[in-house]
């Protein structure tokens, strides 16, 4: 039987139509007012966090690094300057895959591993986001054109111009301005990271590091809007860096050449001062380096050459060497027995080659001692104790005055204290005392140590540095100033703490008129009453056109058993003696003073003493400018005349 044929059941299908038509709106408005509401939300309350995500795809912060000031000697010669160069940088929000950029780069200029880490270790120390990073700082012309050759497939490396430091006069300068190198990771630590974001360098040594604040000068930042490939296409905000100060030193160029070309290529240093201001004219340490190698980084054969050079050239001899003084300690002794009135200017001993202290079988030599007993200088006084160099009148003194008051009265001449103002790497050598001996050595105090102290041997150790500004005291008969390197600045400097030197005086002119001149004997002939030169006539005396005064001194670096003589041709060369030299001229009103030494050079008559007369001929005979060098031509350049300094002589 056939199925009821079943109808439409039109009210119901048009309910159902309905309710899906509801259904439909309903969502729809819903869908609309969370979108209304998100829109509200990004557009309104979360308004400034939004533009501000915008803005950062666009617009960027950067740092601008200030130029480093400049640094001149007295004259204006230009000593540090600032050369234009081009770095290779990445920012690495420009970079779809870093470690494929590398990759690309070393194929193009090629990257060592060493400059793979350290860009890895500056990348780590980026301070903000979009801020470049230096792959490679001196990039050469051709380095340049590879790069920009294959910059569509490079995005986010970057060519940027950059100001690095330039040391004209190369290994001349180096111990005595210092350098700046690359920012460590020590550095980084401890440096105010806002005032170095737009450098990569830092003063580390000598007065590059000492006036690093006055120098660096104060970073600028800039906001520029850039594209999508990361390129600056507008500069919104200006905001230029303030470049560092200059500063002129007390440092004569033409000084520091005759200095070095006089010590001709051996181990030694040389520091000359003017005693009127303490003013550094010249201080040389050889051998040296050349700074330059490390402005932009050093490689690690180069740097390991320096470091493991048995010559160690960074080794700043002239504030950082510490040497026995020998015989030139001599002067200042004689001056403190005289202050003391343990030596009278007419007291006189007979001087037979040798000394023993008593109960005790030890001979203490003079210098022309012999194996038979011949030897001494006979009648002597304390005028020819000085220019004969005799050691037996100040093993005698020695002992008579005692530690305590050679130790109480030597210090009033910087021994034993670092005086250097502006000098980081300076010491302070060494003067010893009864304390000092108990504490470090755990000894008691013997007078055969006061003895050799006698003759600058011993424990007593004194640095180029501050023998030179010793002699200063004698040439200034007294008065204390603190040697230092800055003459003058561009913009003010605030007060460098410098340290308190109270003026020896109270003492008689007489006992400075007899100490000056027994030092000039040593040059001039000696007293011929006596029948006998000073040490150094025969070899710098001769022909002097000047009058000066000077101190010669030799130091044993190596013990010689009782009764053998000194060889040296028995000896290794770096067992020999070191040779000294002070001076200070012309005789009246000085305008130099000087310590030299020579390392393992023998007897300082012989070997410093020339050294110094070529450093006093140059300053007092045959001064000449020295030409600012042109870095890019090679041309000398005229002096160049800095306000508030003459272009002459001082």
């Amino acid at each position: 039987m056939a199925e009821p044929l079943a109808l439409k059941d039109h009210s119901r299908e048009s309910q159902i139509f309905l309710d899906r038509v509801v259904v439909g709106y309903t969502l729809l408005i819903i869908l609309t007012l969370c979108l209304v509401a998100r829109m509200f939300y990004l557009q309104v309350v979360s308004y400034d966090l939004y533009t501000t995500l915008s803005d950062r795809n666009r617009i960027q912060v950067q740092s601008l690094a200030p130029v480093r000031g400049l640094i001149y000697d007295r004259h204006g010669a230009l000593i540090a300057d600032n050369m234009p160069s081009y770095r290779l940088t990445i920012t690495k929000e420009r970079v779809t895959d870093l470690d494929q950029t590398l990759t690309a780069l070393n194929e193009i200029v090629g990257l060592s591993d060493d400059e793979v880490e350290t860009f890895r270790r500056r990348l780590a120390r980026r301070q903000r986001p979009y801020e470049s990073v230096p792959v490679l700082l001196r990039l050469t012309q051709q380095e340049i054109a590879r790069v920009s050759v294959n910059r569509h497939v490079l995005p986010g490396v970057s060519i940027e111009a950059q100001l690095l430091r330039h040391y004209p006069m190369g290994e001349l300068m180096a111990h005595a301005v210092g350098s700046v190198r690359r920012i460590n990771e020590s550095d980084a630590r401890t440096i105010d990271s806002v005032a170095y974001s737009g450098t990569n360098h830092i003063g580390k040594v000598g007065v590059e590091r000492f006036y690093e604040e006055q120098l660096l000068g104060q970073v600028g930042h800039q906001r520029v809007e850039t594209d999508a490939r990361g390129r600056v296409m507008k500069v919104l905000d200006p905001g230029a860096a303030v470049p560092g100060s200059d500063i002129t030193l007390h440092v004569d160029a033409g000084l520091q050449r005759a200095a070095s070309d006089a010590l001709a290529g051996r181990r030694g240093a040389i520091v000359a001062i003017e005693p009127s201001t303490g003013g550094i004219l010249a201080l040389v340490s050889n051998p040296t380096y050349d700074p330059n190698l490390f402005v932009a980084g050093i490689d690690q054969a180069t740097y390991a050459s320096l470091r493991d050079s048995i010559d160690v050239p960074m080794f700043n001899r002239a504030v950082q060497g510490q040497y026995e003084p020998g015989s030139t300690i001599k002067p200042f002794l004689g001056l403190v027995g005289l202050m003391t009135g343990i030596a009278a200017p007419d007291y006189a001993i007979n001087d037979t080659g040798a000394f023993k202290l008593p109960n005790s079988s030890r001979l203490y030599r003079d210098w022309n001692w012999k194996k038979d007993g011949r030897g001494g200088h006979g009648l002597v006084n304390l005028q020819k104790a000085i220019y004969r160099s005799c050691n037996i009148y100040f093993y005698e003194l020695a002992l008579k005055l005692g530690v305590d008051v050679i130790h109480d009265h030597l210090d009033d001449f910087g021994f034993g204290i670092n005086t250097a103002v502006d000098l980081p790497e300076a010491r302070m050598g060494l003067l010893p005392s009864r304390q000092w001996k108990r504490s470090a050595r755990n000894e008691a105090w013997f007078p055969g140590d006061t003895v050799n102290i006698g003759i600058g041997q011993g424990d007593i150790l004194v640095t180029p540095l501050q023998l030179a500004a010793a002699v200063a005291v004698l040439a200034n008969r007294g008065k204390m100033i603190a040697p230092r390197m800055l003459k003058s600045s561009s913009r003010p400097i605030a007060a460098v703490t410098t340290p308190l030197l109270p003026d020896i005086d109270q003492v008689p002119a007489a006992y400075w008129d007899l100490i000056i001149e027994s030092m000039s004997m040593v040059v001039h002939r000696g007293n011929q009453a006596w029948g006998e030169n000073g040490t150094a006539w025969s070899y710098i005396g001769r022909d002097i056109p000047y009058r000066m005064a000077g101190k010669s001194g030799t130091a044993q670096i190596v013990e010689i058993a009782q009764g053998a003589l000194y060889d040296a041709d028995e000896l290794n060369e770096r067992q020999r003696k070191n040779a000294w030299f002070i001076a200070f001229a012309p005789l009246e009103n000085p305008t130099i003073a000087l310590a030299v030494m020579v390392e393992n050079g023998g007897g300082g008559s012989e070997f410093a003493a020339p050294v110094a007369r070529k450093v006093l001929d140059y300053h007092l005979r045959d001064y000449q400018p020295v030409a600012e060098v042109d870095a890019k031509t090679g041309v000398e350049k005229q002096p160049r005349v800095i306000a508030g300094v003459s272009e002459g002589r001082p």
